[in-house]
């Protein structure tokens, strides 16, 4: 049966400067009958905001190729109907794949998706709690499961955390706490120590002290491991300061995609440089993070991290993010206008 529901969407026009299309968004009353083919209907209850949404909406073809869209790739909810498996009623939780970035996502009240993007909800985590988590949090998870996978340990030495105030570095920051790491965090905020050490960090460090160019293949040895969200001169430089072994998990590019550095710390230190990708994860390795997120990766600081908004908020939040601005993690409600 058609439903009729709420959602946020980007349109492309054609006036711009030079040819260059410009973009526009707004909130607009849609049909289910719009949404793509796919096995499950689901009724979406809350999303969450990430730095892909924020290029999305801004048009960046790197992330969405076709307009009008309705961006969000994470959302949680209930299915609709029975399909692909699934019953109505089912809680679900739908992250990654092409959720959000050639698909209709999560800021929309319904999406439509195959049944190999969905996982079930696990007990112990609740619709709000997975979306606090979202891709950032879930990133998170992987960049800390990849250090452990390579050794690391408590007790080695401090562990430094980059974009610390962001959405994958807050939960980076507060699970490694948890699971007994000393913590560095690393921020251009300078207002953000009390927040961070909240949440377990034990020292707070200016991003400014790890971004300048420097031409020594190698640094100081002083951090026994890192997960890594910018990129740039603070990953080159972090790569370069490792101890003996350490490994640096990397998950973005806010500062830049490129970096440079030699080969030295890695053959003279034995370090290791993991990539860490949550989008085209298969499921069943999807759905075990999620369990883990669930049982003895839920961390107690989680509502704290969270400000939640709704529809009509979404465009001014989504402003902030692109422009590095937020702390913690926007919460989509979408039942709110």
């Amino acid at each position: 049966m058609q439903k009729h529901f709420r959602a946020f969407r980007v349109e492309e026009h054609s006036d711009g400067p030079e040819d260059r299309p410009t973009y526009s968004t707004a909130l607009i009353d849609r049909s289910t009958n719009d949404l793509p083919d796919g096995d499950v209907l689901i009724r979406v209850r809350y999303s969450s905001l990430n730095y892909k949404d924020a290029l999305s909406a801004q048009g960046n073809k790197g992330v969405t190729r076709h307009y009008p869209h309705t961006p969000g790739i994470d959302a949680c909810g209930e299915v609709v109907a029975e399909g692909g498996g699934f019953h109505a009623g089912d809680e679900v939780v739908v992250i990654g794949y092409d959720l959000g970035m050639d698909t209709d996502g999560g800021f929309g009240q319904y999406i439509r998706v195959p049944a190999d993007w969905v996982c079930r909800l696990p007990e112990g985590l609740s619709r709000r709690e997975s979306m606090i988590i979202g891709t950032a949090g879930f990133t998170a998870a992987l960049c800390v499961e990849k250090l452990l996978q390579n050794g690391l340990e408590p007790g080695r030495g401090p562990i430094l955390v980059s974009g610390a105030t962001g959405g994958v570095g807050c939960y980076a920051v507060a699970l490694l706490a948890r699971l007994g790491f000393s913590v560095t965090a690393l921020t251009g905020k300078a207002d953000a120590e009390a927040f961070l050490k909240s949440l377990g960090a034990d020292a707070v460090m200016d991003r400014a002290d790890l971004n300048e160019e420097n031409s020594r293949p190698m640094l100081k040895e002083q951090w026994a491991g890192a997960v890594d969200t910018v990129g740039g001169e603070i990953l080159a430089n972090t790569l370069k300061s490792l101890r003996y072994g350490g490994s640096v998990a990397c998950c973005g590019l806010v500062a830049s995609p490129a970096f440079k550095t030699t080969v030295l710390p890695f053959i003279l230190r034995g370090i290791n440089l993991l990539g860490v990708d949550s989008v085209n994860l298969p499921l069943w390795k999807k759905q075990q993070i999620w369990q883990q997120l669930a049982r003895d990766w839920k961390i107690d600081t989680l509502e704290s991290l969270a400000t939640e908004i709704g529809l009509g908020e979404l465009d001014a939040a989504l402003r902030i993010v692109l422009a590095g601005g937020a702390r913690g993690r926007y919460l989509l409600n979408l039942d709110l206008d």
